[in-house]
């Protein structure tokens, strides 16, 4: 069980930047990773050169993934494990306080579903 948020950081990011190709890192700095797609699109009334993905950002006592593909696509997330679950708060922010291999292996599923879901909605581009 890993409990130090340093630790915690370093391997989301890792789950997160097994997807670059599809995924572009927007920013890689100490205190936020960010990824989106790299097919500009439209997103709200903007227009980005890529749609926001998920960010992870340490804090001192846990570390925030947010993932919007839990809140564009929710229906495709409801039933994610329990221990996964319990540590969303609010519509897409997760507090990972402790990460297992069972939690990590649960988040690393729901990014690649996350990555499919939007390759598929044509906003990610297919490897």
């Amino acid at each position: 069980m890993i409990s130090d948020p340093k630790e915690i950081d370093q391997i989301l990011r890792n789950i997160i930047k097994k997807h670059i190709g599809p995924l572009q890192i927007r920013k890689d700095e100490e205190n936020v990773l960010e990824a989106a797609g790299t097919i500009p699109t439209m997103q709200g009334k903007q227009k980005v050169d890529g749609f926001y993905f998920a960010s992870v950002m340490p804090k001192p006592k846990d570390v925030r993934l947010y993932f919007f593909p839990i809140y564009t696509d929710a229906q495709n997330f409801e039933h994610i494990a329990p221990a996964l679950r319990k540590c969303l708060k609010g519509k897409s922010c997760f507090h990972i306080k402790k990460l297992d291999e069972s939690l990590q292996q649960e988040i690393t599923e729901m990014i690649a579903t996350g990555v499919k879901i939007y390759q598929e909605k044509k906003i990610l581009i297919t490897e």
